[in-house]
């Protein structure tokens, strides 16, 4: 069985692929996805102890990752939340780190980096 990933991302597209890449790269194993900050919330608040790892975009179709990653605050020690966005500024990357985010990734040059970081979950 392989890191139990939640995925929140409203571009349908980008998230198949990358589930599907995670998942032949590294062995994930999708346990559930949202595309709205109110359907991440609930899935975490529902069912907060069945995953490893969450993937956030920032943009959503519905409120924010922002909300999302508030959300997942008071996670368990061994559950790592990270950010995968088009928007991984500096400023941004202050946000997510005083959210307690564990890493943050931008789309469009980070994906191998993001394979590394999974795979040394």
């Amino acid at each position: 069985m392989g890191l139990k990933t939640y995925i929140v991302e409203d571009n349908a597209t980008i998230r198949d692929n990358l589930i599907a890449t995670l998942e032949e790269l590294v062995g994930i194993d999708a346990v559930g996805t949202a595309e709205t900050e109110n359907e991440a919330r609930d899935w975490l608040r529902k069912d907060g102890q069945a995953w490893d790892l969450a993937i956030v975009d920032l943009f959503l179709k519905q409120g924010s990752g922002l909300g999302v990653l508030e959300a997942c605050r008071n996670r368990k020690a061994h559950q790592k939340v990270i950010v995968l966005s088009n928007y991984a500024t500096a400023d941004i990357r202050k946000r997510c780190a005083q959210l307690g985010v564990d890493a943050v990734f931008d789309k469009s040059n980070e994906i191998d980096a993001l394979v590394d970081y999974c795979l040394a979950q």
